[in-house]
């Protein structure tokens, strides 16, 4: 199987365009995720009664094909990126919700209780001591999401979006295997050095987990 290298160069902006498109709808889904992900997660960790529930819809919700979702979801949003966004923010949920009420979870009880002692509020404990505790497991799951949200997204092209995977849909009904080649190659490259700006990230924000392994 073949490269037509002249092909490659002939549509140069067709690609980076597709490779924009496909990243903005990717990102905006992780976002989303996380806006509506960590404070059902914070639900889920602090009454325990709703955790199985949460958890179990989310993962209801993970078993549907991906296909299926954005078909359910044309008679409210119809051949829009909407759609696309929206069936991709499902699947970062699960990830993302049951990633972070993990986090939350490896918080030692200890210095909870340090910072009631001190009289700090639930909410300033959350967001000072057990969201930045939590973040490196919070971060995976963001990590994964990612990935995963990339992926994804050339699914939607069956409802006329799927950034890079209309290079797929293109080769295929021509025979041409070219866009099929360089499709793949860029969504890889895409997820790649997503999950490397995201390790970056992490690194940046833990400065606490770098003294640990120094310290051991």
């Amino acid at each position: 199987m073949s490269v037509d290298w002249a092909w490659i160069a002939d549509h140069t902006d067709d690609l980076t365009a597709l490779t924009l498109s496909h990243l903005q709808a990717a990102l905006t889904a992780v976002l989303l995720g996380l806006l509506v992900s960590l404070p059902l997660a914070v639900v889920a960790h602090r009454v325990r009664r709703l955790r199985g529930l949460l958890l179990g819809l989310s993962n209801i919700l993970f078993t549907i094909p991906s296909i299926a979702v954005f078909v359910l979801l044309l008679p409210v949003s119809g051949l829009t990126r909407t759609t696309t966004v929206i069936g991709l923010t499902i699947y970062t949920i699960v990830v993302l919700l049951r990633n972070t009420v993990e986090g939350l979870d490896s918080v030692p009880a200890r210095t909870k209780e340090a910072a009631k002692a001190m009289g700090t509020r639930p909410l300033r404990t959350l967001i000072t001591v057990e969201l930045p505790l939590a973040l490196p497991v919070i971060m995976a799951g963001v990590r994964i999401a990612t990935v995963m949200a990339i992926s994804l997204v050339s699914v939607a092209t069956y409802i006329g979006d799927g950034g890079l995977g209309q290079l797929f849909t293109d080769g295929f009904q021509r025979n041409f295997p070219t866009p099929v080649i360089v499709g793949v190659v860029l969504t890889l490259l895409l997820a790649l050095v997503a999950d490397a700006l995201l390790v970056t990230v992490q690194y940046v924000l833990t400065p606490w987990t770098r003294r640990q392994k120094r310290g051991a």
